[in-house]
């Protein structure tokens, strides 16, 4: 009894059904409902229309009056805008129209122009009469306005590219042929020959023509010199008879105008934001969170700075609200920042989504928390030596010192020289027809641009024959460009002698180093830099494997201090030129773009090199860093070149002192079979006078020496007594 009696405490009462109201609120209900609201409206306006059915007729039939006779047939175009902005707003193109504004503009100048010759034949109303002005000539003009302004807005590389062309050929047309003057220059027949003055009586080259039988030869001028003199006449009077150019020591250094001042390629902002856009929808849908925050246009590439993002751990939390309905809410446990390692790894599907040939990932970038994403552009700049040289990076290095060399741009346009007495030497590698010989050109081009013959010496060796031979009229060379690899062999002993020497005068007069030397010393008394430049390393390497390799590291170790710094260029990256010997004692070096990444480790101890586009692109490593840095070489044309080796032929002074290199033919260093001259050699023959039989270990013991030293004294002896 109990029990139910809880029971029926626990039972809620039953309330009473409301009566009068149910039938009511359905009513209402069914009038609230959308269909229904939408339906009784709709009803309402067709009755409004119908009632006002005249009114509403003449009231349209007047504004389609007036709207046609302002837009006339161009009110078609309204409404194909009005549906443009419609679709743009709708499909979330707002950006990709931002980012072409200019063609877009364009479009918008070929409507009005279309609409002007509407307007010619009376279907443009009166907005149509407002821009041609009226049906005559001048409308015509304006409309033939319109199209150049539409085609330069739509086109503006192209227009631009079309008006420097013009105004070269203009330029072209102006120009005068020079005069005859005074100055020409000769050119010498062979490498061998010695360098003759330049500054001759005008004397046109003659060659004689057979004439009649007892009659005088007539002699008319060939062709290939009179061309060479009035290029050379024409050098001179316009570069070298300036009064404002700088004179050192006698010799006038050429101006800064002898260089051609190429404009640089502009990109446009709008592709690479759609590529950086491409760039984080590439790496959001691989599941690495990454923001791009700086673009930085480089003239051949583009290097995108990628921010990494953060990996979220999340976790739903359940929670009841106020009426007891269970949400559930995402928590954040922890975050931490995506690993380098995530993004580079999806290198190859960034330069899939980019459409790109190859892409190179430099994480992160030195100095910045930045992963570096280099993106080749669709066009290449060029990066003129003159471009370089005006910038204040390379002004400040060359007030420094005399070995000031311009480089290139890096991968964000910025320009890069460098000190060569600083590096000490350099050593450049890379395929065939990646850009090695054109960057010897431009560091060779760039010291003779402001260094005298009394500062600078060159020897240059070109196996190949055809690469370094046109400089051989400058007075800088210490002697003709060198060609035959036996030869080479005799000039590196020279120059390991002349190391020695200059060692010799260092000690004399107190100096650490060639500039503490020079100091005190005025005039012809002061060493010049020696730069040694070789174009072809494989080829001097195999004329004496042994010899060539412990002359350069034995210049390499000490001829810093002396003033003598090497430049060595090969297009064969490999172990058996490249040794291990001479990579340690040229920590400088630059890389083209090779055919292999064992090419690439060879030369720079690590990978990229055989990602590099080539046309002088290149990575450069030097000294004080710890990875490579991307450039675009400089580039220095045929006829650059040309005119700095006219403007120093036609001042040339006296004959440049030649290297006896004919009295160096001896080796001077351990070679096969070959040994110096020891200093204990006389010691140890004296020792052979005083006693009939010696041996290795007699002379081991009475001289004091180890066994290899000791075999080497004996052999030699042996050798005296065979001969």
């Amino acid at each position: 009894m109990a029990k139910n009696r809880a029971n029926a405490r626990r039972q809620p009462r039953s309330q009473p059904k409301p009566q009068g109201r149910s039938g009511g609120n359905r009513f209402f209900r069914f009038i609230l409902l959308a269909p229904v609201r939408r339906l009784i409206l709709t009803v309402i306006f067709l009755g409004l229309l119908i009632w006002h059915w005249t009114t509403v007729t003449t009231w349209v039939s007047s504004v389609w009056d007036g709207t046609l006779d302002l837009f006339g047939w161009g009110l078609f175009f309204l409404f194909l805008a009005f549906g443009f902005i419609i679709g743009v707003v709708w499909g979330r193109r707002v950006l990709s129209v931002i980012y072409h504004w200019n063609q877009w503009l364009g479009g918008v100048v070929f409507v009005f122009t279309v609409w002007g010759i509407l307007a010619f034949f009376g279907l443009g109303g009166s907005f149509g009469d407002g821009i041609i002005g009226g049906a005559d000539f001048a409308g015509g003009l304006r409309l033939f306005g319109l199209v150049i302004l539409g085609i330069i807005l739509v086109t503006p590389g192209f227009c631009w590219r079309l008006v420097t062309r013009f105004l070269g050929w203009i330029g072209v047309q102006l120009r005068k042929r020079p005069e005859p003057g005074e100055v020409t220059y000769i050119e010498p027949t062979s490498i061998d020959e010695p360098l003759q003055p330049a500054v001759m009586a005008l004397q046109p080259p003659l060659t004689r023509e057979p004439g009649a039988e007892g009659e005088t030869p007539v002699l008319t001028p060939t062709p290939g010199q009179q061309e060479l003199r009035q290029v050379a006449q024409e050098v001179w009077k316009k570069y070298g008879e300036s009064p404002s150019l700088v004179t050192v020591d006698g010799w006038r250094l050429p101006p800064i105008d002898i260089l051609d001042n190429i404009p640089e390629v502009e990109f446009g902002q709008a592709d690479n934001m759609q590529r950086a856009r491409l760039i984080e929808e590439a790496l959001a849908s691989y599941g690495v969170a990454a923001k791009v925050v700086q673009i930085n246009a480089g003239p051949t590439v583009t290097q995108f700075g990628v921010e990494p993002g953060w990996d979220r751990k999340m976790k739903e939390v359940k929670e009841r609200d106020k009426d007891g309905n269970v949400k559930v809410r995402l928590e954040e446990v922890s975050k931490t920042r995506v690993k380098v390692e995530r993004i580079t790894s999806l290198s190859n599907d960034l330069a899939l989504a980019l459409a790109a040939p190859s892409i190179r990932i430099e994480a992160p970038v030195p100095g910045k928390s930045l992963v570096g994403i280099e993106v080749p552009n669709t066009i290449y700049g060029l990066v003129s030596l003159r471009g370089v040289v005006e910038t204040s990076v390379f002004q400040k290095i060359k007030a420094k010192t005399k070995l000031s060399l311009a480089l290139g741009k890096g991968a964000g346009g910025e320009a890069v020289a460098a000190d060569l007495s600083r590096m000490p030497h350099l050593l450049i590698a890379g395929a065939t027809g990646s850009g090695k010989t054109v960057c010897l050109n431009s560091i060779i081009c760039c010291l003779l641009l402001h260094t005298s013959p009394n500062d600078v010496r060159f020897i240059m060796i070109d196996p190949k024959r055809v690469e370094l031979t046109t400089f051989n009229s400058i007075p800088h060379l210490a002697a003709p460009v060198i060609v035959d690899t036996h030869k080479a062999l005799s000039t590196l002993r020279w120059l390991n002698q002349e190391m020695d020497k200059r060692y010799q005068k260092l000690v004399g007069a107190g100096a650490r180093n060639i500039e503490g030397y020079n100091k005190s010393k005025g005039g012809d008394e002061r060493l010049p830099y020696l730069v040694l430049v070789i174009d072809e390393l494989a080829d001097v390497m195999m004329a004496g494997f042994d010899e060539v390799e412990h002359v350069l590291c034995r210049l390499a170790q000490l001829a810093r201090a002396t003033g003598i710094h090497l430049i060595v260029a090969t297009q064969r990256p490999s172990v058996d030129v490249v040794t291990g010997l001479i990579k340690a004692n040229f920590p400088t070096r630059i890389s083209f773009a090779v055919t292999s990444q064992v090419d690439s480790r060879t030369i720079l101890d690590m990978g990229g090199a055989e990602k590099l586009l080539g046309r002088g692109d290149m990575l450069y490593m030097p000294t004080e860093a710890s990875k490579p840095k991307r450039l675009q070489g400089c580039y220095v044309s045929d006829a650059e070149r040309e005119r700095l080796v006219y403007f120093w032929g036609s001042q040339q002074k006296e004959e440049a002192a030649s290297l006896k290199i004919e009295d160096i033919a001896t080796p001077t260093v351990p070679g096969r079979g070959t040994f110096p001259p020891d200093p204990l050699l006389e010691a140890a023959r004296q020792l052979a006078q005083e006693h009939k039989h010696i041996s290795t270990s007699f002379l081991q013991r009475r001289l004091r020496i180890g066994y290899p030293r000791a075999a080497r004294i004996m052999e030699q002896l042996e050798e005296e007594e065979q001969g």
